[in-house]
């Protein structure tokens, strides 16, 4: 369709270029790049719009009036005769595009390069870093961090299917007063036990004594205070401190990228944030040297940006320690020297956006040109039907927890559907549709809005779910098998564009060939949502075809062969599309 797209532009300017002439007007010569294109709202409009406004003062004429007149000077161009019909309506120049023409070239473009069908080189030649996840290690992964994931994982691929060369990069928040909590609480009450002692998931065990440092917090043994003096320990470099330190977050790293496998999320760079803070610490006090920063009564180190509307915040603790802020300094300057990027992209919760504000004019105060190429992609928060999550409180939805009771539940739906002896590996399929309910739930709204998770929801197969989606296409594998075991006409038939013209077809033809655009959308918002929801809208309309249109079983060969191959090419569509949106494509389920 981008083609299709720039043929129209190019013979609107055409056209406008006619007009002008006709009319004795002077001026620049309408640049084919300049030509706004739209979809009609109502298909009866047209597949195509034109939006004539913008040309008002040059012709010194109302836009209904250009749109006529355009509309007029395209019925007379063979190009454009050969490509579809434009009429006027209102100030549009509406165009009917010939379904034959398209439907040819759509399943040509598909069947020519097939995963690569929906790529565009909108970001060609474009350095894109993605930093995503950035768990703590004081606690396993949960429900929030699973959308922080998919989302991170998702935009990363979508803006290598735009052409971008990706990076994609983990931040460990190893340090600091949150550790340091967990190991105090481990000293305290942990008696020398091991995850293997207590058979517990490693990540999990490290998470078990966070939790239990309330315990601490709230009596008399020790808490907020003797947890600074950790931290204090820990920075000086107390060997005792540092060994347990080094032994409690190779247990919870070890365990979150079990959980990371688990769920297809990988990263070309890990950083650790016990390695950049002192570069964060040294940014800081070069910059209060140069009078950036100023130091207060106590000795803490504030940057005030009142002027830009920001207030005051401190940089560095009276004690010198170093807070979330001063780490991300120096991580951002040490990224940036270790792969100069063109935009760094920061997947973060939507209750740091003030952090990020101040992190970037900080960066940009400290003289890094680079730093208005950050970018925070914001999303909302992932609750639970009863509220809000806490970790300290135990009300958190644990991601391995979570995977497992979507598993189970996918399985006993193939048991309950008596798919078990139709499919090859019921347990390995129960997985990956677990893993396409949860990410399609958690990217299919936008990622700025707050959603509710619903784990039986996300698992039906009927509605806008992952499972529904996976059921589509492998409804169409089925068929590509059957006919290619000899079932069928299709074999003895001839693909001919012709038989797509009909409005039932011409739906998904339309549809299959706007995949690009809506991968380029994509691209350009950071946003999986409008693959998601293509996905979902494509799936639908294949199904609403499919029931009111036979395809193996027609009684025409050439009929049969030819919704085979759009049936096919939606296929490819739906594999595609789950592969940006990270969702499983399955064969049969």
């Amino acid at each position: 369709m981008n083609d299709i797209k720039a043929a129209w532009r190019a013979l609107v300017a055409e056209a406008l270029a006619s007009c002008m002439n006709a009319k004795g007007l002077a001026g620049e010569p309408v640049s084919a790049d300049a030509v706004i294109v739209e979809i009609p709202p109502k298909p009866e409009l047209g597949d195509l719009g034109f939006p004539m406004f913008q040309y008002a003062k040059i012709f010194r004429s109302s836009p209904p009036a250009i749109a006529k007149a355009v509309a007029a000077a395209l019925g007379g161009m063979a190009g454009a005769a050969a490509l579809g019909r434009a009429t006027a309506e209102g100030p549009y120049v509406n165009v009917l595009l010939d379904r034959v023409s398209v439907a040819a070239a759509t399943l040509e473009a598909v069947q020519a390069t097939g995963s690569a069908y929906g790529k565009t080189d909108n970001l060609a030649g474009r350095r894109i870093m993605v930093e995503f996840s950035c768990p703590n290690t004081n606690k396993p992964l949960h429900l929030g961090h699973l959308r922080n994931n998919a989302l991170g994982e998702s935009v990363s691929r979508i803006l290598k299917a735009n052409g971008a060369e990706v990076r994609k990069v983990n931040l460990i928040n190893d340090r600091g007063v949150h550790i340091c909590k967990s190991m105090l609480a481990y000293m305290k009450l942990g008696n020398g036990a091991t995850p293997e002692s207590a058979g517990m998931k490693s990540d999990h065990f490290v998470g078990h004594y966070y939790v239990r440092y309330g315990e601490l917090a709230d009596g008399a043994a020790g808490g907020e205070s003797d947890a600074q003096e950790l931290l204090r320990k820990w920075e000086s470099g107390d060997p005792e401190t540092l060994e347990l330190w080094k032994r409690m977050n190779d247990w919870a790293v070890s365990g979150i990228e079990t959980t990371y496998r688990r769920t297809g999320i990988s990263f070309d760079d890990v950083y650790y944030e016990s390695k950049t803070y002192q570069a964060g610490k040294d940014e800081v006090l070069a910059g209060l040297e140069r009078g950036l920063f100023y130091r207060d009564g106590d000795g803490a180190v504030w940057v005030d940006l009142e002027d830009i509307g920001l207030d005051k915040k401190v940089l560095l603790r009276k004690d010198g320690t170093s807070i979330y802020i001063t780490q991300d300094i120096g991580t951002a300057i040490k990224r940036h020297a270790d792969w100069p990027f063109d935009r760094l992209v920061y997947v973060v919760a939507s209750e740091q956006q003030y952090h990020f504000r101040v992190l970037f004019a900080v960066l940009e105060r400290l003289g890094n040109a680079w730093a208005k190429d950050l970018h925070h992609l914001s999303y909302g928060l992932v609750n639970l039907p009863e509220g809000r999550m806490k970790t300290r409180e135990g009300t958190v939805v644990d991601a391995d927890a979570l995977l497992d009771e979507l598993i189970a539940m996918a399985r006993d739906e193939i048991a309950a559907k008596g798919r078990e002896d139709i499919i090859e590996d019921p347990d390995a399929v129960a997985e990956k549709v677990a893993l396409g309910a949860l990410h399609f739930y958690l990217l299919h709204a936008t990622p700025a809005k707050d959603m509710l998770f619903n784990p039986k929801e996300s698992l039906s197969f009927n509605g806008a779910t992952g499972p529904y989606i996976q059921y589509m296409g492998a409804r169409i594998s089925s068929m590509i098998a059957k006919d290619a075991s000899g079932e069928g006409k299709a074999r003895s038939g001839a693909v001919k564009p012709g038989l797509l013209a009909a409005d039932a077809e011409w739906v998904l033809v339309r549809r299959v060939a706007t995949f690009p655009d809506i991968v380029a959308q994509a691209g350009a918002e950071c946003n999986p949502a409008v693959i998601a929801g293509f996905l979902y809208d494509l799936a639908g309309e294949f199904s609403t075809y499919y029931h009111g249109n036979p395809i193996l079983t027609a009684q025409d060969p050439d009929t049969s062969a030819t919704r085979l191959a759009l049936a096919t090419a939606v296929g490819r569509i739906l594999r595609n599309g789950c592969e940006l949106v990270c969702i499983p494509f399955l064969e049969a389920m």
